[in-house]
């Protein structure tokens, strides 16, 4: 359906136009009246011939065409200035609901972090209309990206993440780094190890994680009731330090926000079985998580259903709009305009 958004545009422009081609016929009339006698040359005897007569029909030809290209530009840019649009209809899928990739890079967990990110890419692929951010910690944490419901953004920072970790999955991997890859890990991880001497501080990064989402702040738990929050915290649970939170107080302060965390095992295989992954299991399991770990093949597809399962209002909204459509309007214009171009061409020829 075609709309025109400044309808009153064309009539003025026309009338700005009619105004400007009398004034230039008056000029032209007064400027005729004013020449003095001049000598007039009579043509008719060389356009007799009949090539002087074919070139003149086609000078008229070429110069009518030209005309014609010219007004029609002129008549599609006034057009133009009345903004031609259409309705745009489009579909917007909204979620209450956030999530927060909670990642431990610290030394013992940071050679199995690649497999989370490729967890974390596999579980945001399920999504539609979350917002998602990302947090990574060892003794201190850094924010890779704030909450966002922009797709595309998480999933370059994911790819970018993938690609870094890539070069810290063994010792080999390590010892064949470049200093540009160096580098880049290092940047990756700056900020999050600024305390001396203490390292994974499981319970702090959680704390940390938590502050990223809306209602929450460090000391003080309060619940947003208008959106679900969930954290996936991916760690080893292996403590090197004095953390301000033990992983225990920090579940304690999630759940009173009414902040559900999931737990996503970091580390080697044989460590599945040790004290500080039970511990996990089973704190993660009392506050009405899920955990999972990495040897599990349905560990993301079992995630994900776990969080889908939790009371969230999805929201599907149909919005209509006039947008500005000047495409094809102005393609005509160019296209006009060249031919007139041509024309001239030709005639100077």
């Amino acid at each position: 359906m075609l709309h025109w958004q400044w309808p009153w545009a064309a009539p003025v422009a026309l009338v700005a136009v009619a105004a400007v081609a009398v004034f230039a016929y008056w000029l032209g009339m007064r400027t005729h009246r004013e020449e003095v006698a001049a000598t007039v040359y009579d043509l008719g005897e060389d356009l007799r011939t009949p090539e002087a007569a074919a070139l003149l029909r086609r000078w008229k030809t070429v110069s009518r065409i030209m005309a014609a290209c010219l007004a029609g530009a002129l008549a599609t840019a006034v057009a133009l200035m009345a903004r031609p649009a259409q309705v745009d209809a489009a579909s917007e899928r909204s979620s209450t609901r956030d999530i927060i990739l909670c990642l431990d890079v610290s030394g013992s967990a940071l050679p199995y972090d690649r497999q989370v990110i490729e967890a974390y890419r596999s579980l945001v692929s399920h999504f539609q209309g979350e917002r998602i951010g990302m947090s990574i910690f060892n003794s201190t944490s850094r924010t890779v990206f704030p909450l966002t419901d922009d797709y595309d953004l998480v999933a370059e920072q994911l790819r970018k993440a993938d690609e870094i970790l890539a070069g810290v999955q063994s010792q080999d991997d390590i010892d064949q780094l470049t200093d540009r890859q160096y580098q880049d890990i290092s940047d990756f991880l700056a900020g999050t190890q600024n305390r001396r001497n203490e390292t994974s501080l499981i319970g702090d990064g959680l704390v940390s994680c938590a502050a990223m989402l809306p209602g929450v702040t460090y000391g003080k738990a309060a619940t947003d009731s208008h959106r679900e929050a969930s954290i996936v915290l991916a760690t080893d649970n292996v403590v090197s330090g004095k953390p301000t939170y033990s992983l225990q107080e920090a579940l304690d302060l999630t759940s009173q926000a009414g902040i559900t965390v999931d737990g996503l095992y970091s580390g080697p295989v044989q460590g599945e079985s040790d004290e500080a992954t039970v511990q996990m299991r089973t704190l993660i399991e009392e506050h009405g998580g899920i955990f999972l770990l990495q040897s599990d093949g349905t560990s993301v597809q079992d995630l994900v259903r776990s969080i889908d399962e939790r009371q969230t209002r999805i929201q599907d909204t149909q919005q209509a709009d006039w947008v500005d459509a000047p495409g094809w309007w102005t393609l005509a214009v160019a296209v006009l305009l060249l031919a007139a171009l041509a024309c001239g061409w030709r005639i100077r020829r």
